[in-house]
């Protein structure tokens, strides 16, 4: 969460940029699992899907 809510995050980054932000080597795989958790912060209201593959933070997590 903390890299989405980042000043790059904000403006919404893709699943490449946040698993090169975390250190993870960008190959399909590792960007794969980060998409899917990524989703699964959307699905539990942590975060938010722009547009399709981009995510942002919510402001406030709901609860």
């Amino acid at each position: 969460m903390s890299v989405l809510e980042s000043e790059a995050g904000r403006k919404g980054m893709r699943c490449q940029q946040l698993t090169a932000a975390l250190g993870l080597q960008v190959a399909p795989a590792k960007v794969e699992g980060l998409r899917s958790k990524a989703k699964r912060l959307v699905e539990r209201g942590w975060a938010l899907q722009v547009r399709p593959g981009v995510f942002t933070p919510l402001k406030t997590p709901a609860s």
